[in-house]
């Protein structure tokens, strides 16, 4: 038989690699414990080091054209050489730095590695500029007015530290920095200690990068990133399916593929979203009496309570985030899900009411969001579903259920059973998971998005998949076993 050749390529061309856990990049904020004098110390190198930054980026800017048709790798020597000035480069393209020295003793005695951090700093700024650049002047932007990009030279970074050039680490928690005292560049030993004793230091399968010196007015800190290679959890028949809500923040459960639910939790921030609630119906009163007296808002227009109400929102995020981990990982699942609400907008609620700024600042990307990157560093898997009709049917399969007027959250069944409607969505959103996995759909990245009605042939009009479907299905293939044995 004549063989295809065509169909042969096409068959190599389709055939995937096994699929690999990819890396992870996580940080860890360590806090140093200094004197009033060392704190001193570290923020005169900080300072140093953005001074010796900023002219550095004028420079890299300039030449950019030339270092684009350098390869990467020998793009930092190319940059030394342009203002280093050695036996064998007497006059280098930039004389600045030679003609700072003379007035700035650091520069002088700039440490090499110091140095290798601001070129890359530099060259990073540069690049980020041209790009943004680039892609504004190719008609990419948030709107057609918008404003090109500016290259930001005066910008407020912080020092790289490579390990045994500018930082050495202690068995007893301390660390060697190289700092600028005033007069000369010295080693200063300081205690560290990690903010929240999360322990990626003491996992012997992370790997630590070098970490950057972080120096303001109230603290000072190192921000050590750590890369991570997590092992893939083992597959398990239950899943963690949470529904996001307003009344409640968050409910899960744990569901099974054969629509077993063996646990739940609710979690309910109320108090930090009083806190946040109470500060945004101040801003309200603040603003209708503002546009009484000046007929608009000022510039900067009650920053400190919008400040505020964000930082409990990132806290209430935070807070959940982390018990829907702490929930899967107790119950020894790979899996959660969520809906995906990522293009959601509300129905209800009229402009400038409590009701639209409630649903205004819910926080349920953030919520997805950290939690994926919570429980990716254990190496689980995150997945979304479409989010039609989860919380309008009941998960017994009685139909539509209706909700109650004075608690929204209360939900009662066609059968006159009444049920937590919250509780009802996230036992639906478990099950479509399941009905797509079992039926081989295939996920697009990471979400089904097409997955929400039961394909059942013998229905002229579809029903959405509940927790019903999984008894349906599971009973259906307990009925063919049973039939093939008796056969």
């Amino acid at each position: 038989m004549a063989v295809n050749p065509k169909r042969t390529k096409s068959k190599k061309r389709n055939r995937k690699p096994a699929k690999v856990q990819a890396s992870l990049v996580r940080t860890d904020k360590w806090v140093l414990f200094v004197s009033a004098d060392e704190h001193h110390v570290l923020g005169l190198t900080v300072e140093q080091y953005r001074l010796f930054v900023r002219p550095l980026v004028i420079a890299v800017n300039s030449q950019w054209h030339n270092l684009e048709t350098v390869k990467s790798l020998d793009r930092f020597v190319f940059v030394e050489k342009m203002f280093i000035q050695t036996a064998k480069n007497p006059t280098p393209k930039h004389s600045y730095f030679a003609n700072r020295a003379r007035l700035n003793p650091a520069f002088l005695k700039f440490p090499s590695y110091l140095r290798r951090a601001a070129i890359n700093e530099a060259m990073g700024i540069v690049s980020s500029f041209r790009t943004r650049y680039d892609q504004w002047q190719r008609g990419i932007r948030s709107k057609r007015s918008a404003k090109p990009p500016s290259l930001t030279a005066m910008s407020n970074t912080y020092p790289a530290l490579y390990r045994g050039q500018s930082i050495k680490y202690h068995a007893n928690g301390t660390v060697e920095i190289k700092v600028w005292n005033g007069s000369d560049w010295v080693w200063l030993t300081v205690q560290a200690k990690s903010e929240r004793k999360q322990g990626r230091h003491l996992n012997p399968n992370n790997v630590q990068e070098s970490p950057t010196l972080v120096v303001n007015a109230k603290h000072c800190r190192l921000s050590v990133p750590f890369t991570t290679n997590p092992d893939k959890l083992p597959d398990s028949d239950y899943v963690c399916a949470v529904d996001l809500g307003i009344n409640n923040t968050a409910v899960a459960s744990i569901v099974g593929k054969t629509g077993t639910v063996k646990a739940r939790l609710f979690i309910d921030q109320a108090r930090d979203i009083d806190r946040r609630d109470k500060r945004a119906t101040l801003i309200r009163r603040k603003a209708k009496i503002a546009r009484r007296m000046r007929g608009e808002l000022f510039k900067g227009f009650c920053s400190g309570h919008y400040r505020k109400s964000a930082n409990i929102n990132k806290q209430i995020a935070q807070l959940t985030s982390r018990r829907i981990v702490d929930f899967a990982s107790r119950h020894g699942v790979s899996v959660i899900v969520f809906e995906n609400l990522s293009y959601w907008k509300a129905k209800g609620g009229r402009k400038r009411t409590a009701l639209k700024q409630r649903f205004h600042r819910w926080c349920k990307d953030a919520i997805v969001r950290l939690t994926r990157d919570k429980w990716s560093e254990s190496g689980g898997q995150i997945f979304t579903i479409n989010a039609a009709y989860t919380s309008a049917y009941a998960y017994d399969g009685s139909g539509k259920l209706k909700r109650a007027k004075e608690n929204y959250s209360q939900a009662t069944f066609t059968s006159g059973k009444q049920y937590n409607a919250d509780l009802s969505a996230s036992y639906n959103i478990g099950a479509r998971y399941w009905y797509a996995i079992l039926n081989g759909d295939k996920a697009i990245g990471h979400h089904f998005t097409r997955v929400w009605e039961a394909k059942d042939s013998s229905q002229t009009q579809r029903i959405p998949v509940t927790l019903s479907s999984l008894w349906l299905q599971s009973q259906a293939t307990t009925d063919t076993l049973t039939t093939s044995l008796i056969g």
